[in-house]
């Protein structure tokens, strides 16, 4: 279960920013093509926030879907396999992906 290190990971960018005063929400923009489950995230957030002190902080999930451009068609493509990044439209594998990979702390509400 690699979203605990996730948690943990996520919870030292936000004590780093807030410096001591309360946190009441954190925002993380996660691609699907990061393998995590947000289930799994969200149980994880709440054993890593009471440990780190920021027992109200809440955790938003924005999912980002995973998006490539083929360079044997020219396409734009949204993929829907968590296994495979091949072009939905051609079938190549000469792709470069546009998104889907993202983990990134957004925002912060802090009061």
């Amino acid at each position: 279960m690699h979203e605990l290190s996730l948690c943990r990971a996520i919870a030292g960018v936000v004590t780093s920013h807030a410096s001591g005063r309360r946190v009441t929400v954190v925002r993380v923009r996660v691609g699907v093509l990061r393998q995590v489950v947000p289930d799994s995230l969200m149980f994880c957030w709440g054993l890593v926030r009471d440990h780190e002190d920021m027992a109200e902080a809440e955790l938003e999930l924005e999912l980002v879907a995973a998006t490539v451009r083929c360079h044997s068609c020219g396409g734009l493509s949204e993929i829907t396999s968590r296994w495979s990044v091949a072009c939905p439209r051609c079938a190549g594998v000469d792709v470069s992906v546009l998104s889907g990979e993202e983990l990134l702390v957004t925002s912060i509400d802090i009061t």
